[in-house]
């Protein structure tokens, strides 16, 4: 089909998966900023009043995983001083189950590596990853995807700077795009669900008025595609929502990885992305996907990129490469895989050196992995990811 409607979503920083999510990647960075070498699954559930927190590591680090939840927290918009009701930082309930795993620390800097020490580890895992980039947008990302962050991060700047002081941090964002010829033609329907604080409510006409003059009217300046007179803008479509989050619903840890990735319209692996450290394929390999599908784009190469990468536990370099341009390719799809395969590293250790994965929170002031954990970990502008650059542009096209 050339012609379609796609739709995609994100969510504020206060949603509870994304909340999870903050909750894992802030204590792996915690461990990385002490210990560079840490190694790391921490996965987090929240529900009304409780947070549960398991951890494996190995690691010369000693972390309180509480306190740095309790932060994680507090960050997201839980817990200010303002209000001592509902969940908050200060009066959840935190459970974990805290296991140090003997025999798996490993100090090995990846960066100091020859070819042969490179090719010697191994991937730990079994994951199918894949990595997108296409011409819709500046950042080489989906359009729907892309204003759907927008428009979240938006809304949770009109909170945070108190331009709409009733606003809670729990909100979801859709967008849907309307394809003419498999390119972007006009903004089908934009829907926006929001809490608000129940001491302060607003009538549901004022909610949706606020809304779409402090959040989507700035989001559309600059875009070429904004709504127009058939546009639908669905304001808290079900009625006000009161407080949201923990409060109203669970939370998981890896539970939005369309959210973290394209927006579902490329392909993404089940594996979850945040709470792991820099040795797991299934988190790395994602960025090293993205990496060489933008620089085939950035390159001229194709229109879009789509590339797959498949690894099994045991070999260092992936088991399969796949090059899918879906018919916008200036050169063959397997002529695009070779100059891949000769310009990019692909193999675990090398992912690690290649972006200096195990002291970014460090070079960001402690928080660098926390950071991605909200708003995607892809075509992120606003950070300065290693993933994004397109400086092997000039390589892919030698």
């Amino acid at each position: 089909m050339e012609d379609f409607v796609f739709t995609s979503e994100s969510v504020t920083e206060g949603h509870p998966d994304k909340l999870c999510d903050q909750i894992s990647d802030s204590i792996l960075d915690s461990y990385l900023l002490a210990d560079p070498f840490s190694r790391l699954d921490a996965e987090c559930a929240v529900a009304k009043g409780i947070l549960f927190l398991a951890v494996r590591f190995a690691s010369r680090a000693t972390i309180d995983a509480p306190m740095v939840a309790r932060q994680a927290i507090r960050r997201a918009g839980y817990g200010n001083g303002d209000d001592e009701d509902g969940f908050t930082a200060a009066n959840c309930h935190i459970m974990t189950s805290l296991t140090e795993v003997g025999g798996a620390y490993r100090e090995i800097d990846e960066t100091m590596l020859d070819d042969a020490g490179i090719d010697a580890i191994a991937a730990d895992n079994q994951v199918t990853q894949f990595g997108y980039a296409c011409t819709q947008t500046a950042a080489l990302m989906p359009l729907p995807v892309w204003l759907a962050h927008k428009l979240a991060r938006r809304i949770a700047t009109v909170r945070l700077t108190r331009q709409l002081g009733y606003l809670a941090p729990d909100g979801k964002i859709q967008v849907a795009v309307e394809y003419r010829n498999r390119r972007p033609h006009r903004i089908h329907s934009v829907t926006i669900t929001a809490a608000v604080d129940p001491r302060h409510a607003p009538s549901l006409k004022e909610l949706e008025a606020n809304l779409v003059d402090l959040a989507v009217k700035p989001v559309f300046e600059d875009e070429l595609i904004r709504p127009d007179n058939a546009t639908r803008i669905f304001v808290n479509p079900g009625g006000l929502l009161f407080t949201g989050g923990p409060e109203m619903h669970a939370g998981l840890t890896g539970r939005k990885n369309a959210i973290d990735t394209y927006g579902e319209y490329s392909r993404h692996s089940g594996a979850a992305l945040s709470g792991k450290d820099p040795s797991r394929i299934d988190r790395i390999s994602a960025y090293a996907a993205r990496y060489a599908a933008k620089n085939v784009v950035a390159a001229g190469l194709a229109e879009e990129c789509e590339l797959q990468l498949s690894y099994t536990i045991g070999m260092a370099q992936p088991v399969s490469l796949r090059v899918q341009t879906f018919g916008t390719g200036r050169i063959a799809d397997e002529e695009i895989a070779k100059r891949l395969q000769a310009a990019f590293e692909f193999r675990p250790a090398g992912i690690i050196a290649e972006f200096n994965l195990r002291r970014l929170p460090a070079l960001f002031r402690g928080r660098f992995y926390s950071r991605l954990a909200a708003y995607g970990h892809i075509g992120r502008m606003d950070i300065g990811l290693p993933w994004e650059r397109i400086d092997k542009v000039p390589a892919l096209r030698d």
